[in-house]
């Protein structure tokens, strides 16, 4: 196995220099937060039943996140849309805000192309392409970045713009406070997890150890389910890396029915938890029965858990710290975390067939 101890491996593997990103995390939030709040927005923006989020991969998980992490407060639906159509109930009262790295996603432009033509509100956040030019056409408000990174990297951007963009709304309160609390710990977070910080004292090494050559499944709940679903994707593109994700409590209903077969599977799978002390006493009861029909049936699984009262805290350094594992995982496998070769493959396979 790489020895995750010596700093040359990351020189070999890490060819386009995926750690700077993890490490620049906190900062690329603030840098977002700040941009965000200068953001010109139409009085009438306030106006809404609905708010829908558009994009794909990297850039719809920072939807994803924020309907959950507003869950209790939010009067009104946050939901994300990975479609080219948009459902019938898409009107003139709902906020449609279109997210896309590269401003060429198709199911992103198509699924706008649809809500501009009932007249929903509209709004982007693009690096450019078609999206950009779009706004530009229509005076739609637009929040553009300039950052070079893969999408999955650019997280800060598209969570910080859209949550910033739903306060102003007024549709969840001031979060000032809770911004600079949580930029403090992703700070301290980052730390503890860079390459320079040794196995003995880096828990994202450890545990990317544990993973190597593994199935990976990841389990949440409340505020971990969209966090769980972060870190399967951050171990399929990052890692390369078998992963799924399930939530509680429904696997409890089907998923562990389905542990015994084929029987030699489990020597080659780990399961890990992601406990919040903000989840449920009724949740986190079936955390441990989970656990226990687990260690009965000598299945490996790990819990990590999150600690603090600051929910966005809680969120966003549990996303750092799966994306810190991908990428050592990255390391032990061998693999620069960077490319998506098989992404960019079956993007020149569909414009063969479109041709």
């Amino acid at each position: 196995m790489i020895d995750l101890n010596d700093l040359n491996v990351y020189t070999e593997y890490d060819l386009q220099k995926m750690i700077n990103h993890l490490n620049n995390f906190p900062e690329l939030c603030r840098e977002a937060w700040r941009k965000a709040m200068l953001l010109e927005l139409p009085q009438d923006y306030s106006d809404i039943d609905r708010v829908m989020v558009l994009g794909m991969g990297g850039s719809a998980i920072g939807g994803d996140l924020i309907s959950r992490l507003i869950v209790n407060e939010a009067k009104i639906p946050i939901t994300v849309n990975r479609s080219y159509n948009l459902p019938a109930y898409v009107d003139k009262r709902t906020l449609i805000i279109a997210c896309s790295y590269s401003g060429y996603t198709e199911e992103t432009l198509s699924a706008l192309a649809q809500a501009l033509d009932v007249d929903a509100k509209c709004m982007v956040i693009s690096t450019g392409g078609k999206l950009k030019e779009i706004a530009e056409e229509k005076h739609l408000p637009l929040f553009t970045f300039d950052y070079d990174a893969q999408p999955r990297a650019t997280l800060p951007f598209s969570f910080m713009a859209v949550y910033c963009t739903l306060q102003r709304l007024g549709i969840i309160c001031d979060k000032s406070a809770d911004i600079a609390e949580t930029i403090k710990i992703l700070e301290q977070l980052s730390q503890q997890l860079d390459i320079t910080i040794p196995l003995e004292k880096n828990q994202a090494k450890q545990m990317a150890e544990k993973l190597y050559g593994k199935f990976i499944f990841i389990y949440g709940s409340e505020i971990t389910s969209e966090i769980a679903y972060r870190w399967k994707t951050q171990f399929n593109e990052n890692s390369k890396n078998w992963a799924a994700n399930e939530s509680f409590s429904e696997l409890n209903h089907n998923t562990i029915v389905g542990y015994q077969y084929p029987a030699d599977f489990a020597q080659n799978a780990l399961i890990i938890l992601l406990r919040s002390s903000l989840i449920s006493k009724p949740i986190l009861a079936r955390y441990q029965a989970t656990c226990r029909i687990l260690e009965q049936g000598k299945i490996k699984h790990s819990i990590v858990d999150v600690g603090g009262e600051n929910a966005l805290a809680q969120m966003l350094s549990l996303v750092l710290l799966g994306d810190y594992i991908s990428y050592y995982l990255a390391i032990l496998n061998e693999v620069d975390p960077t490319p998506i070769e098989t992404i960019d493959k079956l993007k020149h396979e569909l414009r063969k067939d479109q041709a």
